[in-house]
């Protein structure tokens, strides 16, 4: 299959500092693929271009067949690149409904005129709205949930309206950062099965970063690791599990070899 999205030799500079410096990789349409790297790798700073929240300081970025320079940052969800993000960035005094419901914004059509009137295309647009985000509130199991305050609810019920709120918009492209950090295992292992549902069964590629290694090994196709803004690997799970140099950048070269038998 064709590559849905495609990155080349991405950079990204903050005064002196070189925050992702020549990064590449492609993800494949089906594809559940993940980033990883040790703290200050810059995982969240590559997510943060591919969204549209970074402009690149060189390289390019293609989604769809679409060079991503000529996209303005408030239409990625519109061409079908949907986020999560690490720091929940929810309405915490809008109800679960009605924080779904804002990610159906750029699908709206209505003028202004038709807002006032509340008829017509308005109307209608709102029935079909609330319709999809009912189908995503029972896909995501949290219809128990589905009036309460978002504010009054746990972490981990929170992250996944945040998943819900990012599926609303119709991603191709589902971008997930650190999904399951701060959750307990419970909700790890129903955030694992969702990713899987939502490829599997919703069609969506994902691409996710992720501190949880047994997450990233049990459902990742391929994974791609990042070093101080580097990419120093790629490939699938198990050949991720046995390189040397992922071994290094996270636990440094003396224990790496420890790890794998080496006398220092």
């Amino acid at each position: 299959m064709s590559a849905l999205l495609t990155v080349e030799n991405l950079s990204k500079r903050f005064g002196g500092l070189q925050a992702v410096a020549d990064v590449s990789l492609s993800v494949t349409a089906g594809e559940i693929c993940s980033v990883i790297g040790p703290n200050g790798a810059g995982k969240t700073t590559l997510f943060n271009m591919i969204s549209g929240v970074l402009r690149p300081s060189g390289g390019r970025i293609s989604f769809d067949g679409i060079d991503l320079a000529t996209v303005s940052p408030w239409r990625f969800a519109a061409i079908g690149i949907g986020r999560t993000f690490q720091n929940l960035a929810l309405f915490k005094h809008g109800t679960v409904v009605e924080n779904i419901l804002t990610g159906r914004h750029a699908h709206l059509r209505s003028t202004v005129l038709d807002a006032i009137i509340h008829f017509g295309r308005t109307r209608t647009e709102e029935i079909a709205a609330r319709r999809h985000v009912e189908r995503i509130i029972e896909f995501l199991e949290i219809e128990q949930i589905r009036d309460a305050v978002v504010g009054t609810l746990s972490y981990g019920q929170q992250k996944r309206v945040e998943l819900a709120r990012a599926l609303a918009c119709e991603p191709k492209l589902l971008l997930l950062d650190e999904m399951v950090s701060g959750m307990n295992q419970e909700e790890t292992e129903d955030i694992a099965r969702f990713v899987l549902d939502i490829r599997d069964e919703l069609g969506i590629t994902v691409l996710m970063i992720e501190h949880e290694m047994r997450i990233v090994m049990d459902i990742s196709d391929r994974v791609h690791v990042l070093n101080f803004g580097r990419k120093i690997a790629e490939g699938t799970p198990a050949e991720i599990r046995n390189s040397p140099a992922v071994a290094e950048a996270y636990l440094g070269r003396q224990r790496a070899d420890q790890a794998a038998g080496v006398s220092a």
